[in-house]
């Protein structure tokens, strides 16, 4: 079924929201909580009844219903104060007021909401994408645990640098969805196919794949593997490179054990950094809240994480930036002790190295360093989205613009669909204007705003860039747009916030746009 409403449209047999011929980036109980408020917006719906459909019964407090109730107006353009399309009743409950249609998904109207985009080429080396594996134990809460061993397979094969590895987070837009592996091929320009199953009981898992070529059809391989949990890592490998060595007969098995990456070891710490990454994705006060929050007990049960402090140092980074912190000093300290906590980790981790090197360009501000960190970071794993998508950062706060895009651009190639692909496309804008070429800085913004309509820095670029065009009107109405979202914005407090000293004419835009000094 599909629901139309303003310019949005809610697939549920896809589980994709779209606003025009845009994925909106939608965690799954985001997806959920929309799904069930528009399936029964000829009434109210209160809090019990949210809690028994999205988390069948189970205690939720009150501030995690606010999060995804937040999050659900974020994804469609609506917000708490103006309350559009999600509506709050006091001590009664929850209804959606807009406007909607519905219809029933045929071939026919699949075109009618997502135009059709060309596909990638395929790239000119062997190249593969790892769906979602379909979680068999029957315990919905196990999902997590699925989809963590997904990312495992994805990044221990992203390691090996003749790979083509399309990132997780563009694979996971075919989860729950039956799916042609042609047609999966197809839209992510890969040439292999690995499906899967997980089925975790009693202290053992057991995982199932099948490897197949997207071109042709045909079944290249298939296997399954039962462990003990406390094996999983080594099980994640052993997948990996039995994937690989189908691929690629003449791979030797020594160079496959470079391809090990280190985990936590407690699986339940993992389980709280794969429950935070979602919370990040939201870029809101309450997403990095949540996500922090998620990291430090991640920390307390496993000291040696570095992705977890990585991660939570990109939180406290962002919450400066973007003007949510209530104390930046401590949130500026938080940001620089944790990428120097994750570095003295492991600093051969690509993901962490990338991240380390964004936020110290941010609050630190040693060029030769930073460039030096994410240099080595695309180079330890030059298939990772995390990694281009830092060192653009990188660059553009260096001053090099022509990098920093070239840069963004790989990244957008290996995470077509990223969910973070709003702060690429705001990166590219960025660095568009330093570069003088205004018009393609109002492109990428235009589609960072499509992507993530909450996020500031989209208006800011749109500001600037319009601005500097002569565009008056339009740039009048970017920076109303970057008051609303980021209330206490001021030139001087921006620039205060980091990384913005080679940003002089994004600077002199804002001002001939208007914005307060």
């Amino acid at each position: 079924m599909r629901y139309f409403f303003e310019d949005y449209a809610l697939d549920t047999d896809r589980r994709e929201l779209h606003r025009g011929s845009n994925v909106v980036p939608t965690a799954p109980q985001v997806f959920d909580l929309l799904d069930y408020l528009i399936r029964n917006r000829e009434r109210v719906v209160s809090k019990d009844d949210l809690v028994n459909a999205i988390w069948n019964g189970r205690i939720v407090s009150d501030v995690a219903l606010t999060t995804r109730l937040n999050a659900a107006r974020s994804a469609i353009g609506d917000c708490g104060d103006e309350q559009r399309l999600i509506k709050t009743l006091p001590r009664k409950g929850f209804r959606f007021v807009g406007a909607v249609h519905q219809s029933a998904v045929t071939s026919e109207s699949i075109g009618c909401v997502v135009s059709p985009k060309p596909a990638p080429a395929l790239p000119d080396k062997p190249s593969i994408a790892v769906l979602p594996f379909e979680n068999m134990s029957g315990d919905p809460e196990q999902q997590y645990f699925a989809d963590g061993m997904v990312e495992e397979i994805t990044t221990a094969l992203s390691r090996f640098k003749w790979l083509f590895v399309i990132a997780r987070n563009s694979s996971f837009t075919f989860k729950g969805r039956a799916v042609d592996i042609k047609e999966v091929g197809r839209q992510l320009g890969v040439r292999y196919v690995l499906e899967g199953s997980v089925r975790k009981s009693s202290g053992k898992v057991r995982i199932a794949g099948q490897l197949i070529d997207a071109v042709t059809g045909a079944h290249i391989w298939a296997d399954r593997f039962e462990r003990d949990l406390t094996d999983v890592f080594a099980l994640q490998d052993e997948v990996a490179v039995a994937v690989v060595s189908a691929i690629e007969p003449k791979l030797l098995q020594t160079e496959i054990a470079m391809a090990t990456r280190r985990r936590p070891e407690n699986l339940t710490a993992y389980d709280f950094y794969l429950r935070a990454l979602p919370q990040y994705y939201t870029s809101t006060r309450e997403g990095f809240a949540e996500a922090i929050r998620l990291a430090h007990s991640a920390l307390e049960l496993d000291p040696r994480s570095g992705s977890v402090a990585a991660l939570a140092s990109l939180c406290h980074a962002l919450n400066v930036t973007m003007g949510f912190s209530a104390d930046p000093y401590f949130d500026r300290r938080e940001a620089i002790r944790l990428f120097r906590l994750a570095l003295s980790i492991d600093d051969s981790d690509p993901d962490a190295l990338a991240n380390a090197a964004t936020v110290s360009a941010f609050m630190v501000g040693d060029c030769e360093s930073e460039i030096e960190m994410a240099d080595r970071a695309v180079a330890l794993n030059p298939n990772s989205f995390w990694a281009w998508h830092g060192r653009g950062w990188v660059y553009r706060i260096a001053g090099q613009p022509e990098e920093a895009i070239r840069s963004f651009e790989r990244a957008m190639r290996m995470s077509p669909v990223d969910p973070l692909l709003h702060r690429s496309f705001i990166g590219m804008a960025m660095a568009f204007i330093e570069l003088g070429r205004f018009d393609e800085a109002i492109v990428a913004a235009r589609k960072a705003v499509r992507q993530n309509p909450s996020h500031s820095a989209s208006y800011r670029c749109l500001a600037s860039a319009f601005a500097h065009c002569g565009r008056d009107m339009e740039a009048r109405e970017a920076a109303a747009g970057v008051l609303e979202h980021d209330p206490s914005f001021t030139i001087s407090t921006y620039i205060a916030r980091g990384g913005q000293s080679k940003a002089k004419l994004l600077i002199e835009g804002f001002r001939k746009a208007g914005l307060p000094e």
